[in-house]
């Protein structure tokens, strides 16, 4: 200890403290607080979906670090004029571009709650770690994995997608994979997954020492599910020439338009070539729920490991990603490691092992079961199940007005609450580009593109449980308006090139 820090003298104000020193005052500050929110989700129809950020409004966010203390009501208003307008929008029911869920205001008081218990989770022995557990048991129903299969929650999906290759690595390499790394046996180890699967499992191929090009991305059928018999060939092919094939990856629900795989048929082809399988099934298992869309998930109970987003289809509010493995012991060989300052205990609050930390890579932890107990306990499993299959209702409702309308072209099987169309005309893919930014930007809903069969799509993805009739009718006129507008004048449209993805 330094000679400074040991001469300086010790005090037992309430300002050396963070506590307020009046707490009446921080009390009507935070009722003001929640009343605010509270409205703010309650009046959400009355504002924009989204707005672009003025210039002004961005500069205030590159000040530099403060030094001094600030009036917290100040910070407050700060927070209401200046970044509450211009939020992403995806609590709005005409947010469609990606696959966000609209948050309840039940998970967000369950968030205050979890904040002022300020629980690390990721290990210990307290209740809200027995929270969590209580998820991982509901899981198990769910998706009928047994008893001792384990679960955790991460920030989403693409973290438990790289989790999953890690366990997957380690179940075929075993635990001295970690110390050694992937060595020669790594080397040939390879993945499978679609070509329409979601971008992160390249990544976390790269992330697990594998390199993406060890990801064998296989084509898919017409209704863009992954190509089984081409999948076995190239297994086939693979182990032919001394690769090893050791896992594939499964979608329930592909990013683009929300198709799911054969889920039954992969988890036959695994257990027949004693290959790990995992779902990635970041919005699309949760259609479990829904005793219509149950039946396309037929064979995930049979998945080694399962990914899943309760902040998509659950509603839960950002973030709540978890990860299931059907082999807990397997899960904790993965990432398991022992520590002194670890150590567990029969008694005390060191005792209830094992904990979180071995099952994942962070020992900081928020309490994100908390908002996920508290939505699957106020609504049930029946209510959300209903607003799953009424998302994918309104995704059939906007299909028929596509298919009545001559102007609008429907580009992709509807599957589940996804919709990929565009506005016919000359110059298509520039056109519908300018169209969905003319959306965006006039705040009346906020769908995003993408690239169906090399053409360019507009994609409606329906998951806010507030979204409605009227609200596919908002979009379908504005697409209308600004497409006519569009293609009036094609031959001034501006060539406006997308910055480059990160390499």
């Amino acid at each position: 200890m330094t000679r400074l820090l040991r001469e300086t003298p010790l005090r037992a104000e309430a300002s050396e403290t963070l506590d307020p020193q009046n707490w009446d005052e921080l009390r009507a500050l935070g009722h003001r607080m929640l009343d605010d929110m509270i409205d703010y989700i309650a009046s959400v129809r009355d504002r924009p979906v989204w707005q672009p950020i003025p210039d002004r409004v961005r500069a205030r966010f590159r000040e530099q670090l403060p030094r001094e203390a600030s009036d917290l009501g100040e910070v407050y208003r700060t927070f209401a004029d200046f970044v509450a307008p211009y939020a992403t929008g995806n609590v709005h029911p005409g947010f469609m571009g990606w696959v966000h869920g609209g948050g309840s205001a039940v998970g967000m008081l369950a968030e205050m709650l979890a904040a002022g218990l300020n629980a690390n989770l990721g290990g210990r022995d307290h209740v809200p770690i027995e929270v969590e557990r209580q998820i991982v048991q509901w899981m198990r129903e769910m998706f009928a994995f047994p008893d001792t299969a384990s679960g955790i929650f991460v920030t989403g999906t693409s973290m438990a997608n790289l989790m999953a290759v890690l366990v997957a690595r380690t179940a075929v390499l075993g635990k001295l994979a970690r110390q050694h790394g992937i060595g020669n046996d790594g080397a040939l180890l390879t993945a499978y997954t679609s070509k329409a699967a979601h971008g992160c499992i390249s990544k976390a191929m790269d992330i697990a020492g594998f390199g993406s090009d060890a990801l064998r991305c296989i084509g898919v059928d017409q209704a863009h599910r992954i190509d089984v018999r081409a999948l076995r060939d190239q297994i086939a092919r693979d182990r032919e020439i001394g690769f090893k094939p050791f896992l594939v990856v499964g979608s329930a629900g592909t990013v683009d338009i929300g198709a799911i795989d054969a889920l039954g048929e992969l988890a036959a082809l695994c257990a027949e070539e004693n290959i790990w399988f995992h779902v990635d099934g970041a919005f699309g298992a949760l259609g479990i729920l829904s005793p219509a869309l149950a039946p396309l998930l037929a064979g995930i109970e049979r998945a080694d490991s399962i990914a899943l987003d309760f902040h998509k289809w659950g509603q839960v509010p950002y973030d709540a990603g978890f990860l299931m493995v059907r082999d807990g012991e397997r899960h904790r060989e993965a990432f398991a490691a022992p520590a002194a300052y670890l150590r567990r205990e029969t008694r005390g609050l060191a005792a209830g092992s094992p904990w979180p930390c071995d099952m994942g890579p962070d020992l900081s932890r928020g309490f994100r079961a908390l908002k996920t107990w508290f939505t699957l306990k106020t609504y049930g499993t029946d209510k959300l199940g209903a607003i799953i299959t009424r998302s994918c209702a309104l995704a059939g409702y906007l299909e028929a007005r596509i298919l009545a309308e001559p102007r609008l072209e429907l580009l992709a099987p509807v599957n589940l609450n996804i919709v990929c169309f565009r506005y016919a005309c000359e110059d298509a893919d520039k056109v519908n580009g300018q169209i969905v930014v003319d959306i965006q930007e006039s705040g009346i809903a906020a769908p995003s593109t993408t690239v169906i069969d090399g053409r360019l799509a507009i994609r409606a993805a329906i998951v806010n449980h507030r979204t409605d009739v009227c609200d596919i009718d908002a979009m379908i006129a504005a697409v209308l308006e600004f497409g006519a507008q569009r293609s009036s004048r094609r031959d001034r449209l501006p060539d406006i090139e997308a910055p480059p993805l990160a390499l």
